[in-house]
C-alpha cells in the first residue's frame, strides 16, 4: 500500500512537470498517479474509496485535456493568419528557448513563430508578429490546461492516500 502510495505522488508530481516541460506527457502521468492510488485502495477524509467511475471520468478528461494540446495551437495560429511554419516555429523556438527555462521558451516560441513565418511564408512583418502571438497564445492556453488538470490530478492524489 506504501508502495502504491509512493508512486502515486511520483506520478502526480511528474505529470505537473510534464505540463510544463514539452515531450512529456504531463496529464497521462499524472493519471496514472491517480490509477496508483485507486490500486492502493486509497481513502479520502471521509473514509470513502475512490471509485471506478471517478477513475474513467478522469479519463475521459485526461484524453479530452491531450487532444486539445495538440489541436488548439494550430488552431489558434490559423485564427490569427498563420500557417504551419509558424506553428513549427514556434516549437523550435520553444527547444531552443529551453536553455532558458521559463523566459527563454517563452521568448523563443514567440521568436520563433515570427521568424519562420516572416522569412519562410514570406509575410510583412505585422503578419508575422500576428501569427506569432497567435502560435504563442495556443501554446499557453495548452499548457495552461494541462497544468490546471494534472494540478487537480495531483490534489485528488493527496486526498486519496
Amino acid at each position: 500500500m506504501v508502495v502504491w502510495a509512493v508512486l502515486a505522488v511520483i506520478a502526480g508530481v511528474i505529470g505537473i512537470i510534464g505540463s510544463v516541460v514539452p515531450g512529456l506527457p504531463g496529464p497521462p502521468i499524472g493519471w496514472v498517479g491517480l490509477l496508483c492510488a485507486y490500486l492502493g485502495h486509497g481513502l479520502n477524509g471521509a473514509g470513502d474509496p475512490m471509485s471506478r467511475t471517478f477513475l474513467l471520468v478522469w479519463l475521459a478528461i485526461t484524453i479530452v485535456v491531450s487532444v486539445l494540446d495538440y489541436v488548439v495551437p494550430s488552431w489558434l495560429t490559423r485564427v490569427t493568419g498563420g500557417h504551419k511554419a509558424a506553428s513549427v516555429g514556434a516549437i523550435v523556438g520553444l527547444f531552443a528557448g529551453m536553455i532558458i527555462p521559463p523566459v527563454g521558451m517563452i521568448v523563443g516560441s514567440l521568436i520563433g513563430a515570427f521568424v519562420a513565418e516572416f522569412l519562410v511564408e514570406n509575410r510583412g512583418i505585422w503578419a508575422s508578429a500576428k501569427a506569432s502571438l497567435g502560435a504563442f497564445l495556443g501554446f499557453m492556453l495548452g499548457t495552461g490546461l494541462k497544468l490546471i488538470c494534472s494540478g487537480v490530478m495531483f490534489y485528488y492524489i493527496i486526498v486519496y492516500l
